[in-house]
């Protein structure tokens, strides 16, 4: 038999944080079922912007015109957490989130898409976008994404 510390070892520091994150936060949706939907948007939404608080500046700033624009676009999305990332979520499943980069300590963040979203475009489309600052011109792609994904 494997000793269970061999099998971790495989996963980075910050993979595990995730796995663990995860685990909270669906412990934390089982006992969402019974509450309106008003308080699982009011709960979803301060954890959401807890994770946010605790980035780094420039990745807050991501994050927080992440939500203004997910928000705006498609206000029927259920702001929370997934794997410990802002996410925003369709009748219950993680439609799109953001990966900050200091969340597995690479080079840049990444705005995706789960399959969910309805971005099917030909044989191949991009689920997941590199995001290191936004403008306008990128706010408006992602405002379409996001109108696309929910459709």
């Amino acid at each position: 038999m494997t000793d269970r510390t061999e099998k971790t070892e495989n996963f980075t520091d910050e993979e595990r944080q995730a796995m663990k994150d995860r685990a909270k936060e669906t412990r934390a949706a089982r006992s969402r079922t019974k509450k309106d939907p008003e308080a699982i948007r009011r709960e979803g939404e301060k954890e959401l912007l807890e994770k946010l608080a605790d980035l780094p500046d420039d990745e807050r700033e991501i994050g927080e015109a992440l939500h203004k624009l997910v928000s705006e676009t498609a206000p029927e999305l259920v702001p929370r957490t997934y794997y410990g990332m802002p996410a925003w979520a369709k009748d219950g499943k993680v439609l799109c989130f953001y990966q900050p980069a200091s969340k597995f300590k690479v080079r840049y963040g990444t705005f995706g898409f789960e399959t969910n979203s309805n971005l099917d475009d030909g044989h191949v489309w991009p689920t997941s976008f590199a995001v290191t600052k936004l403008d306008r011109a990128d706010v408006a792609f992602f405002t379409d994404l996001v109108r696309r994904a929910v459709s």
